[in-house]
């Protein structure tokens, strides 16, 4: 049998998309004409990630070294020597699945490692508002079965997450109200969704979500616009049995954790008299399971380092884009395990690339070391964490290639160092070394 028809024979199972982080898993995928075929949706984002990927496996992408074909095992010797010979290393994209995330977590105590996401950002945004004043959140299931209004902040999340509505049941016999609470200078037009009510605002989002906060909870605000539309959205929130406030940290300003921190707000002021949550969205591309994993194994979440000092958490001062533009790391290791983006920053720093092969002709060149791995949900299985952060979902392979996970590869670069550089703070769980 080829590896089409193996494919194809196995097309009508269910499959979960692991190009964004609403993982969704109610539509399957075919083989045909050398090429993927999404059935049950037309989602663009998943359509977009498959078609980097063939049902027949191309040839074999090799490691290697300095824009030279070689082994993997010397791909992963030339990257334990470039991580024992760095002072401190940068682990940057982190873009894998939950067993990548466990085998990062050790190499990252035995190399003092500073870790940040390609989307960090947006990611710290939400846990420094959890941080600072905590949280209510929901999930997808909830919003669904459950929610009478839903409230989008600032942007739809339909247009970059095509499947967000559906998930949320818009659309249905006794679907949630839907309002999209978006600035009056906004250049993006508002999408033509029946149903769909919009209320302008033409205070910045900080003030307008301030004072929409500050209507819920009764207090008089000096303003027309208070006094108008968000007045009557703060009643309708009031009145509502299940509100489902939604927001993307990465489309906000910069600052946006003290936007969060006003939404938390009416989430908390809502749940004295009725029910109330947030739903945000983001962490995709392995952000949000790394983030979970190194918080259940270290105490910690992502930005935090494993020093002679102890676990070092510093969501300002380790933005991974800092830390390059102010010359304060001497190596990087790059994680994009599902696709070819996001790509490696142009560094002059020593480079260790995980990822599609598809990076191997962008990574050719003097310092780096480039070892193409599987991206689980398409060569390998795996799991990663959906966006409202309860459920893990498995991850099934449409098609095994000869690949190696993250995981393994990180495994064996942990092993190819002799000794560690930093010991870190605690002995991890030996299943977890």
């Amino acid at each position: 049998m080829s590896a089409l028809e193996s494919s194809s024979s196995h097309a009508p199972a269910p499959w979960t998309c692991p190009f964004c982080p609403l993982l969704c898993d109610s539509f399957s995928v075919a083989g045909s004409e050398g090429a993927w075929v999404l059935e049950g949706s037309d989602c663009a984002r998943a359509r977009a990630g498959l078609s980097r990927f063939s049902p027949v496996e191309a040839p074999v992408v090799r490691a290697q070294i300095d824009g030279v074909d070689c082994e993997p095992q010397a791909a992963i010797a030339a990257a334990a020597r470039l991580l024992a010979a760095s002072h401190q290393p940068l682990f940057g994209g982190l873009g894998t699945d939950a067993a990548g995330a466990r085998a990062l977590y050790p190499l990252a105590c035995r190399t003092g490692a500073i870790c940040d996401p390609a989307g960090g950002a947006s990611l710290m945004q939400s846990l420094r508002a959890l941080q600072d004043r905590g949280a209510f959140t929901t999930t997808l299931a909830e919003v669904r079965t459950r929610a009478d209004l839903i409230v989008c902040v600032g942007s739809m999340p339909s247009e970059r997450y095509p499947e967000f509505l559906r998930r949320c049941g818009i659309g249905e016999e006794g679907a949630a109200r839907l309002v999209l609470l978006q600035p009056a200078t906004s250049q993006a037009a508002a999408p033509a969704i029946d149903g769909l009510e919009v209320v302008h605002f033409d205070a910045d989002l900080f003030d307008t979500v301030a004072m929409l906060a500050a209507s819920v909870a009764g207090r008089s605000v000096a303003s027309d616009v208070a006094a108008g539309a968000l007045a009557k959205l703060a009643d309708e929130l009031r009145l509502a049995k299940y509100a489902v406030l939604v927001y993307e940290a990465g489309q906000m300003p910069s600052q946006a954790a003290l936007i969060i921190e006003a939404i938390n707000r009416i989430v908390s002021t809502l749940n004295l008299k009725t029910r109330a949550a947030a739903l945000p969205l983001g962490g995709g591309d392995g952000a949000s399971t790394v983030n979970a994993v190194f918080t259940w194994l270290g105490g910690l979440p992502l930005r935090s380092r494993a020093s002679p000092a102890g676990l070092e958490h510093e969501p300002l001062r380790f933005d991974a884009k800092r830390l390059l533009a102010d010359g304060a790391v001497d190596a990087l290791l790059w994680i994009a395990s599902f696709g070819s983006e996001p790509a490696p920053p142009e560094t002059g720093l020593p480079r260790i690339v995980l990822g599609h092969p598809a990076f191997a002709d962008a990574t050719r060149g003097s310092g780096t070391v480039f070892i193409p791995v599987s991206t689980p949900g398409i060569g390998s299985a795996g799991h990663l964490f959906r966006t409202d952060g309860s459920v893990l979902m498995p991850l099934r392979a449409l098609r095994t290639d000869s690949l190696p996970a993250v995981a393994d590869v990180l495994k064996r670069i942990t092993q190819a160092l002799q000794q560690p550089l930093h010991q870190p703070p605690h002995q991890p769980l030996e299943a977890d070394a």
